[in-house]
Parts: structure tokens; C-alpha cells; sequence
């Protein structure tokens, strides 16, 4: 008799062979069940690069597959160390670096800072010099994304300043806050205000579809009528805001009604803790057919919003255009060391009003004008009409 065992019948191992097979099937069906396994939500990433290709493998030398543009959502298949391999909404499969995309994290910031200040007034427009890209914090070493062409209109709602190697969170701005003296000079009014640290201003703007973002403000060209931009002398304008218009069918304009101007002016230099420091409205000559200044203020430490109530001479009764401003009060301004935003420990709002080509401060009720802090403003405002036209008669004599 022999010592090895006996053959396994047939018959078991048949049934073994099934329970398997029926075993494996019922892991399979478990497994595709949504109603007992939930699915990991897809992993999404966004374009951050004008345009580029995805290639069909990670090697120096790899075929195109398909091209995508700065704001596309691809779908992520695989990560890998500095590559994804992604999807395109057409079907399409191949790689990307990382550093030509975001993920859904740092998208979602740039969504939710749109939808915070979609309903911000702007206080200017201004339009591109070169491709700019939206950032989403002041600093050229912060996020970006959106990728504006030249030539795009955009609003600007808010403007920072920060260092110029600033990054990673750190804005660099000086420890101290500016306190400058009361007595300024005229020389020196902007000095004292300025950084010892090289600064850069920014400006947070929106575009026509919504989106929102930080932009280096030396590529962006405010949008100044060139009929008064002329007349910045030394300065750069910020806003024109119109007053009125006036009839005159001899302006050599495209049309009869001439606007006339609030402006708001400010120095080249950048990092100062205000907005601007030189006020100054235009009027129209209807004689001599050319713009004319009659009112101006120089050195002030003003804030935006600049608001206008636009003249209406249709109005029963007629109206006379006003505008309102705001100003440090006490000089003590500095830059948030958190978001490089310029702040004053108290402001003051200045209101005006236009009277024929005369344009006069309006008080609040009870308060006089002699025994007011800012009275020498009101002496600036009425002979700045007279010097202007001085000027005018040698400039032009």
C-alpha cells in the first residue's frame, strides 16, 4: 500500500473553484456600489501660465497632446514629485508641471475675494500697460492667477504699498509709524513721508467679468481725460471726477457739452501712507475755449472716496455741483503692517461746493470758518482761482 494520500475528489475541488469565483464577483458588485462605498471627490487644478502643451509623458523628449490656457480646470489623474498628470474637459490625458497650476484651495481664495468686493464702488479706472497678472495679496512673490491682456480696462477699488522683495507673507513695510511734523515745507512735504525701505504700490482691481485681484500699480495707466492729464505738472492724477458739463458749441470737441473736473493728484514716489496730496478742479473757458484751474489745495494727506453730486442745471431751480473728500486730521497716518493698506489715526472729510466758477468750503452746521483747524485751506481756495489766472496771462500773454 502506498504512502502518499489519496487525490483530492473532483467534486470538492469543483466546489472550492466556484466559492471563489462567487467570492471574488461578490468583492467586485460591493466595490461598484455606490450605496455602500462613497467615491473620493475629484481633484481639480487651474492654469496659471498663459498657454502650454501637455505632454504624453514625463522625459525631455515627450509628444503634445493637447493645449490649455491661463483660467482652464483640468482634472488630476495621477501626482507625482513636480508633475500632474491631468485631464482636460475634452477628454484629453497628459502631463503639466506643478508649478504651471493651482490647486482647488488657492482658486477658491481668488473666487471668494471676487465675491467680497463685487459690489465695491471703485474711485478710478485705469487701463493696461502690458499682460498683467491678478495677485491674490499684494507682493510679486504672492499667488497669482488670472492673466489680464494689454489694453484691458479695469476698476480700481483699493491701493497698498509693500516692499519690494516682499513675499511669502511678509510685507517689509517700516516698523514705525509716520508721524510728520505740522509745519511742513513745501520741499519736504513728500519726503517726510517717505520709507527708508523700497517700496511698491499696488492696486486691487476688478475686470469686466468679475474677477478680482492685486496688480502692480506701474503697469496700470489711470484713466485721466488727456484734455486735463496736461496739466499734472510734477504730479501723476488719480481720478478725474466730472462736475458739469457747460455748452459750448465752439470746443472743437466731438460734442457741444464740454465736462469740467474734480482731480485728485498725488507724487511719483511710492509707499506713502495717503492717497493723495493735491486737489484741483478744471473748468472750461468758454472765451478762450481751454480748461482753466479754480480751486486748488496742495499738501493735504487725502483719502479716498472722492464723492461727487454732479451739477444739474435742468433741476427746478438749477444745482450747483458738490464734491467731499477725506483728510488726515493731525497728519498721524501710517501703512497697516498686515495688508501695506494706508490708514490715519482720524480723518476729516472736506465738502465743497461749485458757484458759478467759484467753488467755496461748506462747513458742518455750528462749526466756523475762521476758527477752524484747516482755515488756511479756505485762504488757499480763494486765491488759487486768481494766481491760476495770473499764470495763464504771462504763459500766454
Amino acid at each position: 500500500m502506498s504512502n502518499f494520500p489519496l487525490p483530492i475528489p473532483l467534486l470538492v475541488r469543483f466546489r472550492r473553484f466556484a466559492a471563489a469565483i462567487l467570492l471574488l464577483a461578490l468583492t467586485a458588485a460591493l466595490a461598484g456600489c455606490g450605496h455602500f462605498h462613497s467615491s473620493s471627490p475629484a481633484d481639480y487644478v487651474y492654469v496659471t501660465v498663459k498657454k502650454m502643451f501637455l505632454r504624453d509623458r514625463v522625459a525631455v523628449i515627450a509628444n503634445h497632446v493637447a493645449e490649455v490656457s491661463n483660467g482652464e480646470r483640468l482634472k488630476v489623474v495621477e501626482r507625482i514629485p513636480r508633475f500632474l498628470k491631468v485631464e482636460t474637459p475634452q477628454g484629453k490625458v497628459g502631463w503639466v508641471e506643478d508649478h504651471a497650476v493651482i490647486d482647488q484651495e488657492e482658486y477658491d481664495k481668488f473666487q471668494q475675494l471676487a465675491k467680497e468686493r463685487a459690489s465695491q464702488k471703485p474711485v478710478a479706472t485705469a487701463i493696461l500697460y502690458n499682460e498683467l497678472y491678478m495677485h491674490i495679496v499684494p507682493g510679486r512673490k504672492t499667488q497669482h492667477f488670472y492673466l489680464l491682456p494689454i489694453n484691458a480696462k479695469v476698476s480700481l477699488l483699493e491701493r497698498a504699498s509693500v516692499a519690494r522683495n516682499a513675499g511669502n507673507g511678509v510685507l517689509g513695510l517700516p516698523a514705525q509709524t509716520t508721524k510728520p511734523k505740522k509745519k511742513a515745507g513745501k520741499q519736504n512735504f513728500v519726503a517726510q513721508f517717505t520709507s527708508p525701505v523700497r517700496m511698491e504700490d499696488w492696486w486691487l482691481v476688478r475686470d469686466g467679468s468679475g474677477h478680482t485681484g492685486w496688480m502692480l500699480s506701474r503697469d496700470l495707466d489711470v484713466n485721466v481725460p488727456e484734455d486735463v492729464a496736461q496739466y499734472a505738472e510734477s504730479e501723476k492724477m488719480i481720478g478725474a471726477y466730472v462736475l458739469r458739463t457747460v455748452d459750448d458749441p465752439d470746443s472743437g470737441k466731438a460734442s457741444p457739452q464740454v465736462p469740467e473736473y474734480v482731480t485728485v493728484l498725488t507724487h511719483y514716489d511710492q509707499g506713502l501712507p495717503y492717497d493723495f496730496d493735491q486737489v484741483r478742479v478744471f473748468t472750461w473757458d468758454i472765451r478762450r475755449h481751454r480748461y482753466g484751474t479754480a480751486f486748488r489745495l496742495r499738501h493735504i494727506v487725502g483719502f479716498f472716496p472722492v464723492k461727487v453730486i454732479p451739477g444739474n442745471p435742468n433741476a427746478p431751480g438749477g444745482s450747483e455741483p458738490v464734491f467731499s473728500f477725506h483728510v488726515a486730521q493731525g497728519n498721524d497716518v501710517s501703512l497697516d503692517p498686515a495688508t501695506g493698506r494706508a490708514h490715519a489715526a482720524k480723518l476729516e472729510t472736506l465738502t465743497f461746493k461749485m458757484e458759478g466758477n467759484l467753488v467755496h468750503r461748506v462747513l458742518p452746521p455750528g462749526e466756523k470758518e475762521a476758527g477752524h483747524p484747516g482755515h488756511t485751506i479756505a485762504r488757499d481756495h480763494a486765491t488759487s482761482r486768481h494766481r491760476h489766472h495770473r499764470e495763464h496771462r504771462r504763459r500766454y500773454r
